[in-house]
């Protein structure tokens, strides 16, 4: 074979490599980045017996965007530090997925998760701080003082185990304490295997646990405008759009999550739920929050993609109306029980007598009801079920304070 021969084979060959190397550099990053064969193996396995077994799931599986971007069951299943593993089938899983394997790929999400009420403060509403470690108490402590450093829920534990099980914790376990050192479940709000951002956003996700007489916040979002052309409109909306793009073209009209949470039009996505919320509407006597003025900034903002500033601040305005109104009927109905109990005519038990009973429904209901109503948009709930429940509970709590006072003379 001549030189000429030689070079010739060499340069095409040389060619052919560095054209197949450049031309592997503009695959799709899905191509590129394709899991192991471990992964590959693991994924058909599971598919193989669940499609039998449990089939929804891996339809819902297939429907994610998880499967588009070729994650496999493996890496969201497989037992990370401090989890409990599983053999299962020839393959070691955990036995339950936690934040902790969410956070290998959603690590910002997961840390602003951690500094909402929707992490330690939810659990501890009922079951105090106990289950958590002394880091994690004092890391919301900083967020939120006295809400996780507090007594266990003295009503719910009147009310029996059964009930806290089944009832208080089907909403408040999303705060729950893991033993791998995670707090809360992403899939209370994201469901375990399609993982949707389409179902977070649906105000009914919201409402499996933002509803009922003492936080109605769904039954309110349904009766305003804003329920109403949802309801109207979501066919023709783009729910599943990508938090980080998300414009008002893809969700023209607003559900829980877009003022609460949502990236719209270039704000900042978040998934600590309290950081927009200015007031502690919770509470008895509802005051600002620390960071009162930007998180009203920040919800303003959401709110001026759709409205003009006048009517904003006009609604900010008869809506903080509406809670120095309902603070001052509650501290005054607050008096006429602190009066019984400072003369020795209560018990130092608490609810263990009607008239306890009928204040914690006037503000614990009623004025969270009027408050939550004002800043939401339903008129109904401010007044009906508000304002008018407040006026008459107070006379019946008047009356029974008097009935108390004529026993005792």
């Amino acid at each position: 074979m001549s030189f000429r021969t030689l070079f010739i084979a060499v340069f095409i060959s040389v060619s052919l490599i560095m054209l197949a190397a450049g031309l592997h550099l503009y695959r799709p990053t899905v191509e590129l980045n394709q899991p192991g064969p471990e992964y590959v193996k693991a994924f058909g396995k599971c598919a193989e017996c669940h499609r039998n077994e449990t089939s929804s799931i891996v339809h819902q599986y297939e429907s994610s965007q998880h499967a588009r971007k070729g994650v496999t069951c493996l890496e969201c299943h497989r037992p990370l530090e401090g989890q409990v593993s599983s053999e299962h089938h020839g393959f070691v899983i955990t036995a339950g997925v936690t934040p902790k394997n969410c956070e290998e790929c959603h690590k910002t999400e997961y840390q602003q998760f951690l500094r909402s009420r929707h992490a330690a403060p939810a659990w501890a509403a009922v079951r105090g701080p106990d289950d958590f470690t002394e880091e994690q108490v004092k890391f919301s402590e900083r967020f939120h003082e006295g809400a996780v450093q507090r007594e266990a829920n003295y009503l719910a534990t009147l009310e029996g185990e059964s009930a806290i099980a089944t009832g208080c914790l089907g909403c408040h376990d999303i705060g729950k304490p893991n033993i791998d050192g995670s707090i809360g479940s992403c899939t209370k709000c994201h469901s375990n295997h399609s993982s949707s951002i389409q179902l977070a956003r649906e105000p009914e996700t919201c409402g499996q646990c933002h509803m009922g007489p003492d936080h109605s916040q769904l039954e309110i979002y349904n009766e305003s405008k804003h329920g109403v052309l949802y309801n109207a409109q979501k066919a023709d909306m783009n729910l599943a759009a990508s938090p980080k793009t998300l414009t008002t073209r893809d969700m023209p009209v607003p559900t829980c999550t877009t003022c609460h949470m949502s990236g719209l039009e270039g704000m900042n996505v978040t998934h600590n739920v309290s950081e927009r919320s200015s007031y502690w509407l919770f509470a008895d006597v509802s005051n600002p929050r620390p960071n009162y003025e930007i998180a009203q900034a920040q919800m303003k903002e959401a709110c001026l993609k759709c409205h003009a500033s006048n009517h904003v601040n006009k609604f900010y305005k008869e809506a903080e109306a509406v809670l120095v109104s309902t603070n001052e009927k509650v501290l005054e109905t607050k008096a006429i029980i602190d009066e019984l109990r400072a003369d020795g005519l209560l018990t130092p038990e608490p609810f263990d007598e009607p008239i306890e009973f009928h204040y914690f429904d006037y503000w614990h209901y009623f004025g969270r009801t009027a408050k939550h109503g004002a800043f939401m948009g339903g008129a109904d709930f401010v007044q009906w079920h508000g304002n008018y429940e407040l006026l008459a509970l107070k006379v019946k709590i008047e009356e029974e304070a008097r009935l108390i006072r004529q026993r005792h003379q």
